[in-house]
């Protein structure tokens, strides 16, 4: 379940879903069989403003908006919904 927001300088606790973003990425399957698992993150008002979240090898991380088009030619995967 998501508590905080996903931005670790800010991690400013979930109370309502009035503002910020929602953010959904399938998290794989460690195993053989076809399951998806949906990982579902959230970033506040002030800092969906600026950020975004990407799924990378390491993980999911925030990116400045302003750098999204150099990740998508980088092949960084983005979220499945908001």
């Amino acid at each position: 379940m998501v508590k905080n927001c996903a931005n670790p300088k800010c991690a400013k606790p979930l109370h309502y879903l009035r503002e910020g973003r929602i953010f959904v990425f399938d998290a794989g399957s460690a195993s053989d069989e076809p399951i998806h698992r949906m990982e579902h993150f959230w970033l506040c008002g002030e800092c969906s403003k600026t950020m975004r979240l990407v799924k990378t090898d390491q993980g999911v991380r925030t990116v400045m908006k302003r750098n999204l088009r150099v990740q998508e030619t980088m092949g960084i995967s983005q979220p499945l919904a908001s």
